[in-house]
């Protein structure tokens, strides 16, 4: 269910779409009905349907033979309202799993417990008990005993005293066959104080019906909380990268603190992968055996070989290019790499420095204040301070070569297209458009000129008043 417009959110961006983890909360709950050997999901939209409906334009599904349908529901009269508009997408033979997708941390495995439940026949509700249950649908039983059959669930609007001081609720996910389903829906009436058809009545007309109705009683809060406001998106964000952490450390990642890691997407991590506080990690990333990642990075779409150190504050996004940081490499601190950026083994990248579309051949150094664009760069090549490759002539890109053993000096500009020749040096201060041989020594700047006793000149006084 996602086609309510979540007013406490005060945005114009649909509920359902605002991020968790790097992803819109929608896709969290798609991606987990991927993963129950489902034949297809029904997303029911009405709110910023058009919206929600193209941003699994480009959502990648869990597995073969899944289908993705989308049902409208305008305008909102409740829950079993919504649920009355996918009955045409249901095969009758189904066992039909309702979800919020405002409710994107539940399990796979609660989810297949649920399922298990209902074992095609009965109607199964997830369940957990709230110290203060105050808005949420109480679980009504024939009596106190915890495996007692369910008899019906009560609106918190609806309920009488004795009901709203039951602590168990209805998390609003249940399991039930669809032959039933359909048949309970048609018998829905909106008799109640909000006007509303409510998916919660189907539970009486189970029991009217003798369908057995069970509960599979959870306790980890986190995987029923809905999305409400963005106080709650924040709490719900913190809960995420938490277990994230968790998981990875599990498996030997050395997470300085967990309360101060973010992951947005996905991180792989061979052993002895240590990772300082607050750094943020986004799209595809691949941290080598023994990576060392420093305080305050943001890391996406990068592979990181063995033994790489990326020191604190550096920024690293390949997008779609991607970025590759090769074995023993050293990066930072304050270094910027962008896609295509390609560094061989033991390279050193610095403080204050740039690369885009590169690469850097073993052993190469750009230590300090300086930008690498389009450059293809040999082995063991020094790039100085403040040098920088002038690859854009307005219109396109160059590329720069820079030749093995090569040295570029302080303050140069390499104007591409343009190839420094193995072995040669490029003194401080010199604008190279032109190639050069290798093993020469090539200075191109202005002759120095010496003015002896010359004044600076001084600001005139401002005339008296």
């Amino acid at each position: 269910m996602a086609a309510g417009k979540g007013t406490r959110m005060k945005s114009r961006l649909p509920k359902v779409l605002h991020q968790l983890g790097g992803r819109a909360l929608l896709h969290h709950v798609v991606d987990t009905a991927t993963r129950l050997n489902a034949r297809s999901a029904v997303v029911i939209t009405g709110h910023g349907a058009m919206e929600v409906e193209a941003s699994f334009d480009h959502f990648t599904l869990g597995m073969n033979g899944f289908s993705l349908k989308f049902v409208r529901q305008e305008p909102q009269l409740g829950t079993g309202h919504a649920v009355q508009q996918a009955v045409p997408a249901l095969a009758d033979d189904a066992v039909v799993v309702i979800l919020s997708g405002d409710v994107p941390l539940t399990t796979a495995d609660t989810l297949q417990a649920l399922i298990a439940r209902c074992a095609g026949e009965r109607l199964a509700l997830l369940t957990i008990a709230f110290d203060d249950p105050t808005g949420y649908g109480r679980i009504v039983r024939a009596t106190a005993a915890p495996d007692a059959p369910v008899l019906a669930i009560v609106e918190h609007k609806d309920a009488s005293e004795a009901q709203r001081a039951i602590r168990e609720i209805y998390s609003g996910i249940m399991a039930v066959p669809a032959r039933w389903l359909k048949a309970w829906l048609s018998r829905l009436d909106n008799r109640n104080a909000q006007g509303e058809y409510y998916l919660t009545d189907i539970v009486k007309f189970a029991v009217a019906d003798g369908v057995p109705v069970v509960a599979h009683r959870i306790t980890d809060a986190a995987q029923v909380a809905g999305v409400n406001s963005p106080v709650q998106l924040a709490e719900l964000e913190r809960a995420l990268q938490l277990r994230q952490a968790r998981a990875l450390m599990e498996q030997g990642v050395r997470i300085h603190d967990p309360a101060r890691f973010d992951l947005r997407g996905t991180l792989r991590c061979g052993q002895d992968v240590e990772i300082d506080v607050n750094c943020v990690f986004e799209g595809a990333v691949e941290l080598g055996e023994g990576v060392r990642i420093g305080a305050n990075c943001v890391i996406a779409n990068v592979r990181i070989a063995a033994g790489a150190v990326i020191q604190p504050f550096c920024h690293i996004d390949g997008e779609s290019a991607g970025v590759d940081v090769g074995e023993g490499a050293t990066v930072g601190p304050f270094a910027r790499l962008r896609p295509g950026t390609r560094l061989g083994r033991g390279v050193h990248i610095g403080n204050f420095v740039e690369v885009k579309n590169s690469a850097l051949a073993d052993g190469a150094k750009a230590n300090h204040l300086a930008y690498l664009g389009d450059a293809t760069v040999g082995e063991r090549v020094n790039y100085g301070a403040g040098s920088i490759t002038a690859n854009y002539d307005g219109a396109n890109k160059h590329r720069t070569v820079i030749g093995a053993d090569a040295h570029i000096g302080s303050n140069c500009v390499l104007v591409a297209p343009v190839t420094v020749g193995a072995g040669g040096t490029i003194g401080g201060g010199s604008t190279v458009s032109k190639d050069t041989p290798e093993g020469a020594l090539v200075v191109a700047r202005g002759r120095q000129v010496t003015i002896a006793n010359w004044k600076r000149p001084v600001k005139k006084a401002p005339p008296a008043q």
